[in-house]
């Protein structure tokens, strides 16, 4: 056996007794752990990973092995969570200053701090929970996308960025700009006889079996595995595309135009061959069409929905809706505010002054949130005959509130601005959830 052989094997069984340490303590991470064999580098100083391998220096890896073997127990968690959470997706924001790379870093790292197993736990560091405290003050849950929206609004000095990049660190990040390398270039199919799913799909995959594995397992969850549960269940959950949610309040209509698909053009083509000018089947007049004809779009107004996060929801709404292909000519949307009882309703017959309104827009109100009013206000106008055919409500909230405990008999969505995803616990299992 040569030197690299047997170099290469002496680290397998150093990546193995790692392995075999976390998959004793939290099982529901065995097969993804598996899905990251080991593999030599000598490209990095550390270790690191591009989804597919787990890439090491050898003696980084066997140093760190007989000093630290919880830092490498640390950094291999660390690095399987930048897989299922698909850190290494996300070409576009990786910029020179790195903010990508350190949001990531934060995002994975408070996961691992939240988790009860001695075999990962490490001194939480002042400088650490300071930052975590701030940033879950203005954050909430700390996703990488979130953390990432911060530090792009909130410029920090280098040597604070150093700092922090030091902090939570664990792992080289060198492979993932490579990989961008190779998309470029193409992956090749892995078989020719049937079509694979891409890495990151499987890592998807993958995240969705740990969740469920967890919650199917209960007790991890009383050691914090509950939280990483909720994370990787949201990063995977599939949202509806807006366009076609808004599909879901439109009618079928008659309306006039011109329906080139309900004729035969054989039937017209020989009339005019045999008849000269008189075809047998003239342009039907009239075509059905599926587009919104009422809508609800109510808004939470209490103290923690800004006029500025209305505003936001308001002009993306409009911009939807105002296009022909969404709207009837005639239409009403009703624009309702509310915080604890009913403040304004305005209504809209255009989308022309759905857009007037989102540019000048200002809160009425500023209580407390409930719900319901709104649905008690809505039912009240449905028996009035103002609305006569309501297929759907948006309710654009941020989440705190008392919900009504019924059904509606239409469509009814809760509309959450997406760096407040956590906020929406207790939404009714009848009523759909929605981010923008």
């Amino acid at each position: 056996m040569g030197h690299r052989e047997e170099l290469t094997a002496v680290c397998g069984r150093i990546l193995q007794a790692l392995r075999a340490e976390l998959c004793v303590s939290m099982r529901f991470l065995g097969p993804s752990l598996d899905a990251l064999p080991g593999r030599m580098d000598l490209t990095t100083r550390s270790i690191g990973t591009d989804a597919a391998f787990l890439r090491f220096n050898p003696q980084y890896l066997m140093q760190e092995f007989v000093a630290h073997p919880y830092r490498l127990e640390r950094a291999m968690l660390h690095m399987l969570l930048h897989c299922l959470f698909r850190h290494m997706y996300a070409p576009q924001k990786r910029g020179k200053e790195g903010l990508w790379d350190l949001a990531a870093d934060v995002a994975v790292e408070s996961v691992l701090d939240g988790l009860d197993y001695d075999i990962i736990r490490v001194p939480l560091t002042d400088f650490r929970e300071e930052w975590y405290t701030r940033l879950r003050g203005e954050t909430g849950v700390l996703t990488a996308e979130k953390v990432y929206a911060w530090f792009q609004n909130h410029r920090q000095d280098y040597d604070t960025l150093e700092k922090l990049s030091a902090e939570f660190r664990r792992c080289d990040h060198s492979f993932w700009a490579r990989m961008e390398e190779e998309r470029k270039d193409g992956e090749p199919p892995r078989s020719m006889m049937m079509p694979q799913k891409s890495r990151e799909d499987e890592w998807k995959d993958r995240a969705k079996r740990a969740a469920n594995e967890i919650e199917l397992t209960g007790k991890e969850a009383g050691s914090g595995g509950g939280g990483m549960a909720e994370l990787l269940r949201f990063v995977t959950e599939d949202r509806p595309d807006y366009r076609e949610f808004l599909r879901r309040f439109a009618v079928i209509r008659e309306e006039s135009r011109v329906d080139p698909d309900s004729f035969d053009y054989g039937y017209y083509s020989y009339g005019l061959s045999l008849y000269g000018n008189l075809p047998l089947i003239e342009e039907n007049e009239f075509r059905e069409s599926r587009k919104v004809e009422e809508l609800v779009i109510a808004i939470d107004t209490s103290a923690s929905c800004r006029a500025g996060l209305v505003q936001e929801f308001l002009s993306e709404t409009a911009a939807v809706l105002s296009g022909q292909e969404s709207y009837f000519r005639e239409v009403r949307i009703h624009l309702l505010e509310c915080d604890d009882r009913i403040r304004a309703d305005t209504l809209f017959t255009s989308p022309d002054g759905l857009k007037c309104a989102a540019g000048e827009w200002t809160v009425h109100g500023g209580g407390g949130t409930d719900f319901r009013p709104v649905f008690a206000y809505v039912e009240d106008l449905q028996a009035k005959g103002e609305l006569r055919d309501l297929r759907g409500l948006m309710y654009f909230t941020d989440g705190f509130g008392v919900y009504p405990g019924k059904a509606t008999p239409y469509e009814t969505a809760f509309v959450f601005r997406k760096d407040r995803e956590y906020l929406d616990r207790d939404v009714p299992g009848w009523a759909m959830k929605l981010y923008i």
